[in-house]
């Protein structure tokens, strides 16, 4: 019986084969899977094996032909899985990814690993110890499922409660509020800087913020309906989609002129449809509505010298404010 039974397996273990153990540059001929197969206490011929073949592509199942020497040679091809550049891309982003912990990220890639053939995945766990060994990894559990129940009740727009905590000196966590929970309605989940973000009306408050998801603790959906967004409370909400933004600040229309060196660094900033103005060989002037806040100096100000605000005045006074301020500490 137990024979009749892998012997009844045969075309789904044909599948698994092909599928973790061939890709273009590993194939396998015919006499290759039989011997595959007999080792496993499966058998096959090779009058019905190429039979199979054919069978398992008619059912959807793609499978290339290429010649190996006098015989043909098959590998698996099928388009509507991952390309292994495409897990590449992925099992990078999951190693590196901050919000993600050791323990979370290498469950991910195992996962993903399990999607591809043998190859590919030797090659993705070497690339993701690379990844994970060069950043600074969360250390909170609970984030993964966090999000999950943060986008659950978007989806149902119901109210979240959770907990918010900081970091004292002593680098122990802390509890804003004395522990008291937040009530918000959630608004969307941002993902900015290796950091998910929620934007909310937070009703503990009585206005739009947003807040870091992985330093949130016991997020709750409630039965509530969230509040009813105005077109103003909307506007903030879209707003505090940017870094740029959650400080708060006025936003001003600035001319800023850099060193020809740092154009990158302005695209990958603003975007290729900044208004942007040569003034000399080395130098450009760029005009641009920024949120005047804490993250805008500390982006401008890493250019050093290279950098400067030409106008409007007001901001330029400020700007010096700020240098002569961090001068006196110093």
């Amino acid at each position: 019986m137990a024979g009749q039974s892998k012997q009844k397996q045969k075309l789904l273990r044909m599948e698994q084969i092909f599928r973790t153990q061939t890709d273009e540059e590993h194939t396998l001929t015919g006499n290759q899977l039989i011997d595959i197969l007999e080792k496993e206490g499966i058998k096959a011929e090779r009058k019905t094996i190429y039979d199979d073949i054919a069978t398992l592509c008619d059912s959807g199942v793609t499978i290339e032909t290429v010649k190996k020497g006098h015989s043909n040679a098959y590998f698996y091809a099928n388009n509507n899985d991952f390309q292994s550049e495409e897990l590449f891309i992925l099992a990078s982003a999951v190693a590196s990814c901050r919000f993600l912990t050791t323990k979370k990220s290498n469950e991910l890639i195992s996962k993903l690993q399990r999607n591809t053939n043998q190859y590919t995945a030797n090659q993705l766990g070497r690339q993701i110890f690379v990844g994970m060994r060069s950043r600074n990894k969360s250390v909170n559990e609970t984030i993964y499922y966090s999000i999950n129940t943060i986008q659950n009740a978007i989806a149902k727009k119901r109210k979240i409660t959770f907990k918010y905590y900081t970091y004292n000196t002593m680098k122990k966590r802390h509890l804003k509020h004395g522990g008291e929970p937040y009530l918000v309605s959630p608004y969307e989940l941002v993902w900015e800087n290796d950091n998910y973000y929620l934007t909310c009306l937070c009703h503990n408050h009585g206005n739009v913020v947003r807040y870091r998801v992985d330093r949130m603790a016991e997020v709750t959906i409630t039965e509530n309906k969230i509040a009813s967004f105005t077109d103003e409370e909307k506007r903030e909400l879209e707003n505090f989609k940017s870094l740029y933004s959650m400080y708060g600040g006025e936003k001003k229309e600035l001319r800023i002129q850099f060193h020809g060196s740092l154009m990158d660094a302005v695209i990958d900033r603003f975007g290729e449809n900044v208004e942007c103005q040569k003034t000399s060989e080395d130098s450009f002037v760029i005009r641009v509505e920024v949120q005047i806040s804490p993250p805008f100096w500390g982006w401008l100000f890493q250019f050093g010298t290279k950098a400067r605000i030409i106008e409007p005045f007001d901001v330029v006074s400020q700007a010096r404010q700020i240098l002569l301020d961090l001068a006196e500490m110093y």
